[in-house]
């Protein structure tokens, strides 16, 4: 309704500037020039058949301005509405930004009960509505359906999360490995091979030495 509202607003203060002593159907026909796309297209080459064959009640640019309010208001928003509930799905946002969003174009689509449902799980990420379509309690409004999807989606992503910053912290086998404590230090290599250490061991009254201990695995 705001789009037509602002096309008639514009093309009246532009008559009123520049074409106040044009003919009537003059002003028409150039308004009309400038509805074009779609179904538009089609309702004016419908109208300017009428036009040519005197069948239409559009008399003055007025009478043609509460037409199109009339043909392009509410209703075109209304189905504005469905065609993006046809086409909005989550894909790699959060489910609950897919809710948000889903919520806006529902109002004022007529959409409710079970076809508004539907359009929700057709819209969700493929793994989050066969879990839910999975669930041991039934889901039989689109409120319910929203919020297990959110709080499941959440879990998931938190879970996944949890599992990639546990993965960093799990070493891999068969790497080197650095002893840690004790008077000194020493390497590791993999299996099958030599251990070596090297200790620094205090001496009373004295210097402080080092000794090395070798000790070959597999002979």
């Amino acid at each position: 309704m705001e789009e037509v509202s602002a096309f008639i607003n514009a093309a009246r203060i532009y008559i009123r500037m520049k074409m106040t002593e044009e003919a009537a159907m003059t002003q028409v026909a150039w308004v009309l020039s400038y509805v074009q796309g779609g179904v538009a297209e089609a309702w004016k080459d419908n109208l300017m058949d009428e036009l040519a064959k005197g069948k239409s009640e559009v008399e003055s640019v007025e009478q043609l301005f509460t037409k199109i309010r009339n043909d392009f208001g509410e209703t075109s928003k209304e189905e504005r509405k469905i065609e993006q509930l046809w086409t909005i799905e989550q894909g790699n946002r959060t489910c609950n930004e897919y809710v948000q969003e889903f919520k806006k174009v529902a109002r004022g689509s007529s959409y409710e009960g079970r076809p508004l449902i539907e359009e929700f799980k057709r819209g969700l990420n493929r793994v989050i509505r066969r879990k839910l379509a999975e669930a041991e309690e039934p889901l039989t409004t689109i409120g319910e359906w929203q919020e297990r999807a959110v709080r499941l989606d959440r879990n998931q992503r938190q879970s996944r999360a949890e599992e990639r910053m546990l993965g960093r912290n799990v070493a891999c086998p068969g790497g080197n490995a650095q002893p840690k404590g004790g008077f000194g230090g020493g390497s590791y290599g993999g299996k099958g091979g030599q251990i070596t250490w090297r200790a620094r061991v205090p001496q009373i009254g004295g210097n402080r030495g080092g000794g090395e201990n070798t000790f070959n695995r597999g002979g």
